[in-house]
């Protein structure tokens, strides 16, 4: 049955992933961006080559207003999302003792005040169907902690609570809320950092390498689908095992 499904940070990487994998399953997708409009709609465009069917919304995920808009937008051109995936995120690395206050709130607002605001505002059109599925972007970091990393640690860790209140919160009208958390995985942001972390990184997992985003995107898949109806406040994991 085809959705209409809203992924925020859905423009690269893992975000493209997702958009793609959702499209593949006939669901109608809108890509939520903040600044590169032609990535966005490069994704649009691999989406519609396909058969699929997506828009791509600018928003700051982080601000209210700019939320409200691109949920009005969404529902006029696609209809109520039923399916959210909230993927937007960004790191400010740097030990504790010389990270900035705002590196700290720069962090805090993109990685959970925007999975506050946009849940609350797709929850809305959920509970009146009776239907929907909440999938958010945590991290390995957000369980096992990482040196360097300690607003992006405490943000996935919130991100996991958050979906456990939530799940019981909404749970008996047919709404799943569930987290997955990615550990390295292959993108344009982690070859930025050189192959000699890359290759340090890979040594650490037990499969003996780095993920793809197409592997997080099916874990994200499963929990969007009716298979995944009896599943709800669960973090799935999928680090090949960097965490054990």
């Amino acid at each position: 049955m085809s959705r209409v499904a809203l992924v925020t940070g859905g423009s690269r990487g893992i975000g493209r992933a997702i958009s793609q994998r959702l499209a593949a399953h006939g669901h109608e997708v809108a890509i939520n961006y903040t600044a590169n409009k032609d990535a966005a709609q490069a994704v649009v465009e691999a989406i519609e080559q396909a058969g699929g069917t997506a828009i791509a919304v600018q928003a700051d995920v982080g601000d209210p207003d700019d939320v409200a808009a691109m949920f009005e937008i969404v529902t006029e051109r696609l209809g109520p999302v039923e399916i959210l995936v909230n993927n937007a995120g960004i790191t400010r690395d740097g030990l504790l003792l010389r990270m900035s206050l705002e590196a700290w709130d720069d962090v805090i607002e993109t990685n959970l005040r925007s999975v506050f605001l946009v849940t609350k505002t797709a929850l809305k059109p959920m509970l009146r169907a009776r239907w929907g599925r909440v999938i958010s972007l945590s991290s390995v970091s957000g369980i096992s902690g990482n040196p360097g990393q300690a607003n992006y640690a405490a943000s996935k860790a919130a991100v996991i609570g958050f979906t456990k209140s939530v799940a019981r919160e909404v749970g008996s009208r047919g709404i799943t809320v569930n987290a997955v958390a990615p550990g390295f995985i292959q993108t344009d942001m982690t070859e930025a950092l050189g192959d000699r972390v890359t290759v340090a990184a890979a040594e650490r997992v037990a499969v003996g390498r780095l993920g793809q985003p197409e592997e997080v995107a099916a874990a994200v898949g499963y929990l969007s689908s009716d298979e995944a109806a009896y599943v709800t406040g669960h973090t799935l994991v999928v680090d090949g095992g960097i965490a054990l």
